[in-house]
């Protein structure tokens, strides 16, 4: 009787004992499996790393010539347009009257006007003044000439005109009294080669024969009435500044001051946009 209650008793703790066992490699295989798990995430996260070779120097792609990291280069910027462009004379001359022709220019258009003047030269041998000039005596006495043209354009060895100045002595006229054409062609192709709008309104008083005094943006031109003869006149046209501001704006707009263009022109190798971007 007691062997048997002592048999029960022994297959009851075998019993225990194995399910001790199998309650603590359940729990070890679950912490394995959770180790596992976590491994196996971050070998997915984790970003993979290259294995390292070896390579030649020439298989190595080109270092870039900045660091990544550093800033990237300035670009230099260009200067405007208006800076860099041809000076133009014509909107320099709206301030104050300029030449915007050259002495050898206004010469041969006298010249294919009628009026024979000489070619541009320099006045002397030991002058720096170039000039052209014309003169014809028509009719003359012993003492004096009665009729006569002269006409004279001063400069320099450049071509910039200094003045125009000139007489005309017991000048023709036509049959309503007015100058003659021939002699007005003079004074035409002057203005027209001057290039000034606004000198066009002294033609009708010079085929008058009436006096003009022009006195407008730094010009200054005069068609009057000779003192030492009856029938003379005189003409002039130059320019000079009359005040200030003409004096610093005729200063300004001085060749002589302007920087010299490039060539070619930068504004003509650029792109259209960006020349329409700068003006």
């Amino acid at each position: 009787m007691v062997s048997e209650t002592s048999e029960l008793h022994l297959q009851e703790r075998y019993r225990y004992a194995r399910l001790a066992l199998l309650l603590m490699v359940s729990v070890a295989l679950c912490a394995l499996v959770a180790v596992g798990l976590d491994n196996l995430r971050d070998l997915i996260t984790r970003p993979s790393r290259p294995t390292p070779v070896s390579l030649n120097r020439s298989d190595l792609p080109p270092e870039h010539p900045f660091d990544q990291r550093s800033p990237p280069p300035i670009m230099p910027k260009l200067a405007s347009m208006r800076l860099i462009e041809n000076p133009d004379p014509d909107i320099a001359s709206q301030f104050v009257q300029m030449w915007r022709v050259s002495g050898p220019e206004i010469c041969k258009a006298l010249r294919e006007a009628g009026i024979e003047t000489s070619e541009w030269r320099t006045a002397s041998m030991r002058s720096t003044t170039y000039e052209c000039y014309f003169q014809r005596v028509y009719k003359q006495t012993e003492a004096r000439p009665l009729s006569s043209t002269y006409v004279k354009i001063k400069g320099n060895a450049r071509g910039d005109v200094f003045e125009i100045r000139g007489k005309i002595l017991g000048p023709k006229t036509a049959d309503d009294g007015g100058l003659d054409p021939v002699l007005m062609r003079l004074f035409e192709t002057m203005v027209q080669q001057v290039r000034w709008n606004d000198l066009q309104e002294t033609l009708a008083p010079i085929r008058s024969l009436r006096d003009v005094d022009y006195r407008r943006f730094g010009a200054y031109f005069s068609f009057s009435r000779d003192d030492t003869s009856e029938n003379g006149f005189n003409f002039a046209l130059n320019l000079g500044a009359a005040s200030g501001p003409q004096t610093r704006t005729r200063q300004y707009f001085t060749p002589d001051r302007w920087a010299r263009a490039p060539d070619p022109p930068i504004s003509a190798a650029l792109p259209t946009a960006f020349r329409q971007g700068s003006r």
